[in-house]
């Protein structure tokens, strides 16, 4: 079980935004979250949204540092993915 960051590449609202991702299981993302003061407001289905300050502490708690490719080939393999059609 794996908690992946991938690089803030995504902006809004001023920031730079990256994606908060387990490999496992939205109970072991959201613990991971709750643990590192990610607010729930940030999920969006099977990803939090993150802001690119908050990377270093979340690799810090175990996150692993990914590439965006990487990170949804390992959201898909792990049957977490919610796909952009199934999003409406």
């Amino acid at each position: 079980m794996t908690v992946l960051v991938d690089d803030p590449l995504w902006p809004a609202h001023g920031r730079l935004w990256a994606h908060l991702v387990s490999d496992a299981s939205l109970d072991e993302l959201h613990a991971f979250a709750r643990a590192n003061e990610v607010p729930a407001r940030a999920f969006d289905r099977d990803h939090y949204d993150v802001p690119e300050e908050l990377i270093p502490r979340l690799i810090a708690g175990g996150a692993q540092h990914v590439g965006g490719k990487e990170l949804v080939r390992r959201l898909i393999a792990s049957g977490l993915r919610v796909r952009g059609r199934d999003r409406r």
